[in-house]
């Protein structure tokens, strides 16, 4: 059983945290984040830290209790240092560029593919240095949505499993499998 509800979390400061009808609302120095909560919840907030707690051992509120105690984390943390997810390119040929706030890649496609940058996420492609893949940084201070983002850019073209080229997480490991004259 998971005990992740129960753990508090540490207050930060110039971070204001407001609690109503089951709505988290979460204001810092980079923005402002809302999330509704399961309304069985309630959370308590002291001087030193916030809890999140659950009326009863019933299997949905515990489920909740981990969950809702996550996302007030993850909210807490994206409005004081952000959250970012780094990408990278592989393969000959292949660039990837910002304009104005959209992200402009060159993948193999006869066309570019334009990702366009929702409101809160900054896209960045720093300098590449002489035999090391490009890299794409996504960053925001909402988790899931720099998430959903970073997987569209994977989307756009998808790591092959023959040659490896492609869009991946930094980090990632691709097997490649052999090809057909593998065997002979």
């Amino acid at each position: 059983m998971s005990r992740i509800g129960l753990k508090p979390i540490p207050a930060v400061d110039k971070v204001t945290i407001e609690v109503k009808d089951s709505i988290v609302t979460v204001k810092g120095p980079k923005g402002e984040l809302k999330q509704h909560i399961h309304p069985a919840l309630t959370v308590v907030q002291d001087e030193k830290e916030l809890r999140v707690e659950r009326p009863n051992n019933d299997r949905e509120n515990r489920s909740q209790h981990g969950l809702a105690r996550t996302l007030i984390s993850n909210m807490i943390i994206g409005v004081t240092e952000g959250h970012k997810k780094m990408l990278e390119v592989h393969g000959v040929g292949y660039r990837a560029a910002v304009q104005g706030k959209n992200l402009v890649l060159s993948v193999g496609y006869s066309h570019p593919v334009e990702i366009a940058a929702p409101d809160g996420i900054q896209f960045e492609v720093p300098q590449q240095e002489k035999g090391q893949a490009l890299t794409i940084h996504v960053s925001g201070i909402d988790k899931a949505l720099v998430g959903q983002i970073a997987a569209d850019v994977r989307k756009s073209r998808k790591p092959d499993p023959y040659k490896g080229k492609g869009v991946r997480y930094k980090g990632e490991v691709v097997r490649l499998r052999p090809g057909k004259r593998a065997g002979k």
